[in-house]
């Protein structure tokens, strides 16, 4: 058996905020297939997650873990919390779920949730599995753990500074790799390199590393481009830690830097602060980004507007760091309440503004005593 991340008891309260928010909603049995929100009910890590798996949460009883058959030993060696029950190659899982359907000893379901925008439920097998149980009632029960999971415990909150002291790592991997000369691909097999003989893990993203002519891409990485003297280079990383996630990024100059970018560079950081100042118990998310956007609105950029100022994070899997196949949002328009113990990426992006570029971001921590930046690298303009 390997050592799981978290105590029995930790797994416990996990399952028992579950099944209260089951009952609230009168569901029998919950259907998980998000890898996210498997791995926070059994402790399951693995790269097994291309292939569909169910979590069959009963409103008492065993869990069921429903994967191909050829995880047994995987599953046996991780998980402790539930039962396995696997399925050959020429079946799907709505197969293995209608078995242990059968041979539970509970009273049919009446009410079955599933994760309907789970990434890890195609459509084709979501109608499948409702011919398994015809007689049930089916809802889509999406968010219902990702919701409990977003406020951290002392021990998940252990993991995030573990992760971000990874992060710091890779990130100064990478900085000192950074040089006239240097290809993308060196930096980010340093920036690799660095954060698995740190202790670290495949995190949910690989490293972004973007030179000039891509600043503008979102979600692309590395290439066979050299650097030059006058680039700029972006960094955006994460270590990670039994599955959580501490990413920063930074924008790092080759040779020189232009004065804008010191312009820009202490409007970012100010907008970052009072991020951090905004980030309390209680308030509404659109009200943190606010305070993002007032700095930047009284550096004479009103017309910059962004889609968030961070996001929350935490367990991931790949191919995503932001916990699933969605995006929880500093928006302008979320109503979402900040809670202590919550964390996050939080972004301080000016790029394309017109007035030059420059952006930090952090891996950020709602404490009882406030917001505590996790990851400690250098956010002044920096110039290798």
């Amino acid at each position: 058996m390997t050592r799981p991340h978290f105590s029995a008891a930790e797994y416990q309260q996990r399952l028992s905020a579950v099944r209260r928010e089951m009952g609230r909603r009168g569901l029998d049995v919950l259907l998980l297939s998000a890898p996210e929100n498997i791995f926070y009910l059994t402790g399951l890590d693995h790269w097994g997650y291309f292939a569909p798996h169910l979590l069959m949460v009963p409103a008492e009883g065993e869990m069921t873990l429903v994967t191909r058959a050829m995880e047994k030993v995987t599953v046996a060696n991780q998980v402790a919390t539930a039962r396995f029950e696997g399925h050959s190659d020429h079946e799907t899982v709505a197969d293995g779920f209608a078995r242990a359907l059968t041979t539970s000893r509970r009273p049919r379901p009446e009410s079955i949730g599933i994760e309907s925008w789970s990434a890890g439920l195609p459509h084709g097998l979501a109608l499948l599995l409702q011919t398994r149980a015809p007689f049930a009632r089916w809802s889509n029960a999406s968010g219902l753990v990702d919701d409990i999971r977003q406020v951290k415990s002392p021990a998940e909150q252990a993991y995030l500074r573990e992760a971000a002291r990874l992060s710091d790592a890779g990130a100064a991997a990478a900085i000192e790799a950074a040089r006239a000369g240097a290809s993308e691909r060196h930096i980010a097999a340093e920036s690799e390199r660095a954060m698995i003989e740190a202790g670290g893990t495949f995190p949910g993203f690989g490293p972004f590393v973007r030179s000039t002519a891509r600043l503008g891409e979102e979600h692309t990485s590395w290439s066979d481009t050299r650097l030059a003297d006058g680039d700029a280079l972006f960094l955006e990383l994460t270590g990670c830690a039994a599955r959580y996630h501490a990413p920063l990024g930074r924008l790092i100059h080759i040779g020189r830097a232009p004065k804008e970018a010191y312009e820009m560079a202490a409007v970012s950081r100010a907008a970052f602060e009072a991020v951090l100042g905004a980030l309390r118990d209680g308030v509404l998310a659109r009200d943190v980004y606010a305070a993002w956007q007032s700095v930047v609105d009284r550096a004479g950029l009103a017309h910059y507007r962004r889609h968030h100022c961070g996001y929350l994070v935490g367990i991931g899997f790949p191919p995503s760091w932001t916990g699933g196949n969605t995006v929880t949002g500093l928006r302008h328009d979320s109503d979402r309440a900040i809670r202590t113990g919550m964390s996050f990426h939080v972004l301080s992006w000016l790029m394309g503004t017109g007035r030059g570029d420059f952006f930090i971001s952090n891996a950020v921590l709602l404490t009882e005593s406030g917001a505590e930046v996790l990851t400690r690298t250098p956010s002044e303009v920096t110039i290798r």
